[in-house]
C-alpha cells in the first residue's frame, strides 16, 4: 500500500513537471531533474496534511521517517513588519536526526507554489541513504529528495519581539499526531520524537489560540498537545503567557 504511493511518476505527469522544471530555477531553488519523480521532506507546518494540501493539493501521502544530517529548530524569522513569530527551520548538521514526513509531489506547479511558501528558506537536496521510511516502506532512492533549509543569513532564535506561536505549534504537533499510527517496528512515540529531535526550544513562547482558556472549540487536540508539551517541556510550558 504505502509502496504504491512512491511510484515513479507517470509519463504524463513527468511531463508536466518537465515543462516547468526550470521555470523560476534559481541558486535557493535548483533546477528539478525532469527525468525523476520529486518528493519533499516536510518538518513543521508541511507536516500537517491540510495545511501542506492548501498549497499543494497534487501530492501523494505524508509517510513517517527518520532524516540524518539535519537539525531542525526554532530559528527562522518571520517578517519585520507588523506582528510575527519565529517558525521551525533546518540546517544540515552531521551528527542529528529529526522525524519528519515524506511526500510525492505530483506537479511542478505544487512545488513551485511550496517554493513561494517556504521565501525565508531555500530548497537543498536530501541524500536518500540519510532517509529511513518508518512505516517499512521503501525509500525512494530513484527520484529527487527536497528539503527546505534556513538560508545562511536567516539563522535567529526565539526572542520576545519574535516568540514561538502556540497556534504554529499546533499545526506542527497535530501532524505529528496524524503519523503516529504509521509508524511501524519503531520503538520510539512518533510525536514524542517530533518534540524531542526538535532545537530552541524557547521560553520566548504565547499561547495566540482562539479562545486560549477553551481551546478544543477550535482545536481539537488542543489537550493532547498541551500534554505532551508539558510532559517533555516543562519549563517552557510553564512560561508561556496568553497573548
Amino acid at each position: 500500500m504505502h509502496r504504491r504511493s512512491l511510484r515513479v511518476l507517470p509519463a504524463l505527469v513527468a511531463a508536466g513537471l518537465a515543462a516547468s522544471a526550470s521555470a523560476g530555477a534559481s541558486d535557493c531553488d535548483p533546477a528539478l531533474d525532469k527525468a525523476k519523480p520529486q518528493y519533499m521532506i516536510g518538518y513543521g507546518s508541511l507536516m500537517e496534511k491540510a495545511s501542506k494540501q492548501r498549497t499543494a493539493p497534487n501530492t501523494g501521502a505524508n509517510l513517517p521517517v527518520l532524516v540524518t544530517g539535519f537539525q531542525r529548530s526554532w530559528n527562522a524569522r518571520g517578517s519585520d513588519v507588523g506582528f510575527s513569530t519565529t517558525y521551525l527551520g533546518v540546517q544540515a548538521k552531521t551528527d542529528a536526526e529529526m522525524v519528519a514526513v515524506l511526500y510525492q509531489n505530483f506537479s511542478a506547479d505544487d512545488i513551485a507554489a511550496t517554493d513561494d511558501r517556504e521565501a525565508y528558506y531555500c530548497r537543498d537536496a536530501v541524500d536518500p541513504g540519510a532517509v529511513k521510511m518508518l512505516d517499512r516502506s521503501s525509500v525512494p532512492a530513484e527520484g529527487q529528495i527536497w528539503i527546505y533549509v534556513n538560508k545562511p543569513d536567516a539563522v535567529h532564535l526565539p526572542n520576545a519581539r519574535w516568540p514561538i506561536v502556540q497556534s504554529y505549534v499546533d499545526i506542527f504537533v497535530t501532524g505529528c499526531f496524524q503519523k503516529k499510527e504509521k509508524v511501524l517496528g519503531w520503538n520510539r512515540d512518533f510525536a514524542e520524537a517530533c518534540i524531542e529531535t526538535t532545537d530552541g526550544w524557547s521560553t520566548h513562547w504565547v499561547n495566540d489560540r482562539l479562545y486560549p482558556r477553551r481551546p478544543f472549540i477550535y482545536q481539537p487536540n488542543a489537550s493532547a498537545i498541551d500534554k505532551l508539551l508539558q510532559k517533555l517541556l516543562p519549563e517552557e510550558f510553564k512560561a508561556i503567557r496568553i497573548e
